[in-house]
């Protein structure tokens, strides 16, 4: 699909009807409610609430007044919907700034103010310096002679190094003034969401070209929220406004992650509600009982003799309306407020900030803070993830001599400098390539300086080490270079440039030498494109040993080459590359195909080795998190060796003999298998050596085996717990995400540039480093961070402190609705099983909202283990990791609380006023407030370090109890008349409390001291040493069981008994036979801390693997 803009030709344009205004919001003034409510009730828990809220209607039925539904629902709802009012009227603010700022437009050949919201398709557009592009333009002049400008894209891309962009061929040389009477028009894609192309073809109206094709590329292109720097003016034409523009196609709301305890939340919530429907079925089904038995010989109980159809579904609907309690109301706008809170601890870590450029970490996804304590599995980038992104020149191959390998720096070799000296042709050429063959502007500063400015660092790196060999890139001005060597001023004209591809691994360019005429070829790239392409008598053998001994040094390799075309040949070539750049439909095949054709009988002149330098803290962050059970998977566009030897010096993998490497390549799919069944058949029988097993695998080994072997490469990741992945592709990345995601675990994928992105999308948490390579991974990321070792702190103090505090915050919420709610049917035993309620609708009402509400949300500050214990025992992630703290097993445990609570809360009330002759009101307000006390002394149970705040809320919020009911005691309409003031002055209500209290904490509490005394966890015993101030005795390494590998087992058994994974050992966190965590392999140890338990192992656990 394909558009025709008409440049300056309103009437032409008229189709392409779309204007310049931006809009990124959600909601107007007029479908804001309707269309809130809709997304609000498309979740099932609020259909589910509206249900209930919409029976408590029917009077027949209501055991309550309905506000005590209503009231909740709608505080909210509206709490949920002025989030979004507020989120959505700064998107308009935005908006609004954005769609109000004053351009200049071209209109009848005369030159307008108006609003950047006015503009149309194919309007000219003039920019002046510093000004913002306000949508996507093709660039049709410039202040520059030669038609050049320079833009900041970090709005777009992140990158904030300036780049070039030029004027069209077809537009060289048309006047200032013509420019406004320009006609034309432009062939191009319908709108698209890439940013990095653009293939369109333009032809200009006689007078000012003869309709010649002119085609138009991503570097004659001005795209909205860039910056035009360094240039007096430029103008464009538009061609996309509005939202259709590239950045406005990019903008959308990502796909919310589930994480995986929302996922247990859920699974509970359903267990609860079938709970729920069996209790209201056997309580409805005993109440019809009871009133047709007994009900109807008791002189007050007036049924009428002949009853409606309905009357049977009377008293289960009205026990459907008392036990709809069960699931809290508040449960999800609780837990969405303490996320945010979690984002926010995130962003104002002070240690999590980046010195060097103060940049803060960031959380953009606020709704998988708990899922950081969760992870298994990291999926890093290498490059400006795991090292600096600082590219330094270090040594060099020129003409099969090795230059800086006795002082590790060729720029100080003497051997070079005397070849620099001394004129030789080989080092000239190789300098040259240096300097010229990227994309790098030189630019003076006010000093006088030359500073480059380049889009990637290791040009930049070549660029600045040619000029310290004194082959200085002075300047560009337009398609003329300007090198200064030995004092000599050296001019090449730029005839074409060949682009970097993924695919090509290499980029070229064409210049004239300005002094003698000759149309040279400078190329560079990596080995495997390079070297196949040297001319047939070229001896590359020593260039491949060079490349091999850099790599094994951890530096990165350049191959650089140069050929001298014949114009004849050059001017052939020139016209098909012309043909294939006009194309629109496969643009980028077409002209790597005619690349291909140039790219040939090169003269290989040597090698570059770049130092790129491990972050600092990188080896000791990959090995605390080892020791919490995380396992590693580098993915890297590198050579195996240099991926290898950084894996080495980060701690990635361990040296021989305690380490182990195996090999998985081939370029066939005989050869893939046949490495990838010896890789696996090692993997299986590795037993209990200590050694750490990690497996290299290339793109194309890699590529073969998913498409041919992906059953046997699942079962590799399932028993590896390292893995170094070279030479991948971008897509790849992400296919490697989705396999381990396919097997149920938690993955973590982290990176620095454009290239990881869709790594970072793909995983359950992505987690971008605000790097050199610009901003597009941090921008793409759920959590951003300023450098890798931040990791640590995110994944073990944020990560595990949001774990544990939402699988308390959760559980209590059922535990606190279940309380109330098992209470009500134990009344109903002793009402004729009649659904009648035993609390008040003002108390209900208040209940969750209020009474409950604000000691649990101070819980989000609660702290078990201090944030030092925490780092020094990594270890104690196992309990996250393994669901400890939220499963059914521990929701059994709160479930089992709230009942017994319910049973001392009624029994107590019951035996101490029900034969006083109490009002009915009286007795709801006295278990009420036993249910209040209950929950103060529990909340401080669960709570660990206590500060001001704590106490404040807990005990605050008792005192706030009693405040609010003696007000609404003094209200006569309000239903508890004077109930609170009679309550509080007879001493039994308070020895009834003091009962309360003592029956329902003290087993609770004696059963807390037996644990924590005599089979105390892990945790326990850290906290008790903490409180001792003394030191943390350790019991050295315990070193799990090997993995067992059934000896029958064939080599896809794992996959096709998906349902059964017990040849993997899974060792045991505790003596619970529920707390079950996948095996890390041998040559896994870690520490743990003095204990009577120890690990054991379990052959029952199983987890489910999607077959792929």
């Amino acid at each position: 699909m394909k558009r025709f803009v008409y440049i300056n030709d309103d009437e032409a344009s008229k189709e392409l009807c779309c204007d310049n205004r931006i809009s990124n919001t959600k909601y107007n003034l007029w479908n804001f409610f309707p269309k809130n409510l809709l997304e609000q009730f498309s979740r099932f828990m609020n259909q589910y609430f509206l249900l209930i809220a919409c029976l408590q209607l029917w009077s027949l039925i209501t055991p309550v007044n309905p506000a005590s539904t209503w009231g909740p629902l709608i505080f909210i709802f509206a709490v949920s919907a002025s989030k979004e009012a507020w989120d959505d009227y700064h998107r308009y603010l935005s908006d609004k700034k954005a769609n109000e700022r004053e351009v200049w437009i071209v209109k009848h050949g005369i030159k307008t103010h108006i609003q950047a919201q006015d503009i149309q398709v194919g309007n000219i557009v003039w920019l002046r310096e510093n000004d913002e592009v306000p949508c996507d333009l093709v660039l049709l002049g410039t202040s520059d002679p030669q038609g050049v400008c320079y833009v900041e894209t970090a709005a777009l891309d992140g990158e904030t190094d300036l780049k070039t962009r030029v004027i069209p061929s077809a537009c060289v040389g048309i006047d200032l003034e013509l420019l406004h009477k320009m006609k034309g028009v432009i062939e191009c894609p319908i709108p698209d969401k890439d940013i990095r192309r653009f293939d369109a073809n333009m032809r200009l109206f006689p007078p000012f070209i003869d309709n010649d094709v002119c085609s138009l590329t991503i570097k004659n292109t001005l795209l909205q929220s860039c910056y035009l720097r360094n240039t007096e003016w430029a103008c464009g034409v538009s061609v996309y406004t509005g939202n259709q523009t590239k950045l406005g196609m990019c903008r959308g709301v990502a796909e919310p992650k589930l994480t995986a305890m929302d996922a247990m939340i859920d699974k509970l919530t359903g267990a609860i509600f079938v709970f729920q429907i069996v209790v209201v079925m056997v309580l409805g089904v005993a109440g019809n009982v009871w009133k047709d038995t007994e009900a109807r010989k008791q002189w007050y109980v007036q049924y009428p003799e002949e009853a409606p159809w309905y009357e049977l579904l009377v008293i289960p609907l009205r026990f459907e309306l008392l036990c709809s309690i069960m699931i809290p109301i508040s449960i999800k706008v609780s837990l969405d407020l303490v996320k945010g809170l979690y984002a926010k601890f995130i962003e104002w870590d002070v240690e999590m900030v980046d010195q060097e450029t103060g940049t803060a970490s960031y959380a953009a996804n606020t709704a998988i803070s708990e899922d950081l304590g969760q992870v298994e599995y990291i999926l890093t980038d290498k490059t400006g993830t795991l090292t600096d992104n600082k590219m330094i020149f270090r040594r060099c191959c020129i003409g099969g001599i090795f230059y800086g390998n006795e002082n590790g720096d060729a720029l100080k070799d003497t051997q070079l400098l005397d070849a620099i000296t001394s004129g030789s042709t080989d080092v000239i050429r190789f300098l040259t390539v240096m300097a010229i063959c990227n994309t790098v502007i030189p630019v003076r500063s006010k000093a006088g300086d030359i500073i480059y400015k380049a889009q990637s660092q290791d040009e930049d790196a070549l660029v600045i080490a040619a000029a310290k060999l004194n082959m200085v890139f002075v300047g560009k001005n337009a398609n003329l270079l300007e090198l200064m060597f030995n004092g000599v001023m050296i001019r090449y004209e730029v005839l074409e440039i060949l682009e970097f591809t993924s695919d090509r691994k290499r980029m070229s360019v064409v210049v004239k030498d300005c002094q003698n005429g000759k149309t040279i070829l400078l190329s560079k790239g990596a080995d495997e494109s390079m070297l196949p392409s040297a001319y047939a008598g070229q001896q590359t053998r020593t260039i491949a040993e060079a490349v091999e001994h850099y790599a094994q040094l951890g530096l990165r390799t350049l191959c650089l080459a140069w050929r001298e075309l014949e114009e004849d040949e050059y001017l052939e070539w020139s016209v098909k590359f012309k043909e294939a750049s006009s194309v629109l439909v496969d643009r980028e095949w077409r002209i790597a195909e005619v690349c291909q054709r140039l790219e040939r009988d090169l003269t290989i002149l040597g090698v570059t080795a770049i130092e790129d330098r491990l972050q600092d803290g990188v080896p000791e962050t990959i090995e605390t998190l080892r020791k919490a059970g995380i396992n590693f998977w580098m993915l890297t566009g590198d050579k195996q060796n240099t991926a290898i030897q950084i894996a080495l010096s980060c701690n990635f993998i361990s040296p021989e003999p305690k380490g182990q490497l195996l090999l998985i390549d081939g370029k066939t799919e005989e050869d893939v298998s046949r490495s990838l069944e010896r890789v696996l058949l090692t993997m299986r029988t590795t037993t209990s050596e200590p050694k750490d097993v990690a497996f290299v695998i290339d793109g194309w080994a890699l590529e073969i085996a998913l498409k041919h072997h992906r059953k046997d490469f699942v079962e590799l990741a399932i028993l590896s717990r390292t893995a170094i992945c070279c030479r991948v592709t971008p897509s790849q990345k992400a296919q490697l995400v989705e396999i381990l995601k396919s097997c149920d675990y938690r993955t973590l994928a982290i990176g620095d540039g454009g290239n990881d992105v869709r790594m970072i999308q793909q995983a359950d948490i992505g987690v971008g480093i605000s790097g050199r390579e610009g901003l597009q991974a941090a921008r793409a990321a759920d959590y951003s961070i300023g450098r890798f070792r931040f990791l640590k702190r995110l994944i073990l103090v944020h990560g595990r402190y949001s774990y544990n505090r939402t699988a308390f915050l959760s559980q209590y919420s059922f535990y606190k609705s279940l309380l109330i709610c098992f209470i009500q049917i134990f009344f109903s035993f002793i009402s004729g099983v009649s659904g009648t309620s035993l609390f008040n609708s003002v108390s209900l009402m208040a209940y969750n909202v209020f009474y409950t509400s604000v000691p649990v949300l101070v819980s989000v500050i609660d702290k078990d283990l201090s944030e030092a214990t925490v780092m020094q025992h990594p270890q104690i992630l196992f309990y996250c990791q393994a669901g400890r703290l939220l499963n059914p097993s521990t929701f059994a445990g709160w479930f089992g609380r709230s009942l017994f609570h319910a049973i001392v809360v009624f029994v107590i009330t019951i035996h101490a006023y029900a034969y006083e002759k109490s009002e009915m009101e009286e007795l709801g307000m006295v278990a009420l407030s036993g249910c209040i006390w209950l929950q103060a002394f529990v909340v401080a149970q669960e709570t660990n370090s206590f500060t001001v705040l704590q106490h404040l809320s807990i005990w605050g919020n008792l005192v706030g109890f009693y405040v609010l009911n003696f007000l609404f005691s003094a209200i006569p309409s309000s239903g508890m008349y004077t109930i609170m003031f009679r309550l509080c002055s007879q001493p039994s209500y308070w020895i009834t409390m003091f009962l309360i209290v003592g029956a329902g904490m003290g087993p609770i509490f004696a059963l807390k001291y037996y644990r924590y005394t005599y089979r105390p966890s892990k945790i326990n015993i850290l906290q008790q040493a903490e409180r001792m101030g003394g030191p943390i005795l350790t019991l050295g390494n315990i070193e799990t069981q090997p993995r067992t590998i059934e000896k029958d087992l064939s080599p896809t058994s794992i996959m096709t008994q998906p349902k059964n994974r017990s040849p993997v050992y899974e060792p045991l966190l505790s003596e619970s036979p529920n707390a079950t965590r996948r095996s890390f392999g041998p040559g896994a140890p870690f520490e743990f801390f003095q204990s009577q338990s120890r690990l054991s192992s379990s052959s029952g656990y199983t987890r489910n693997c999607k077959d792929n």
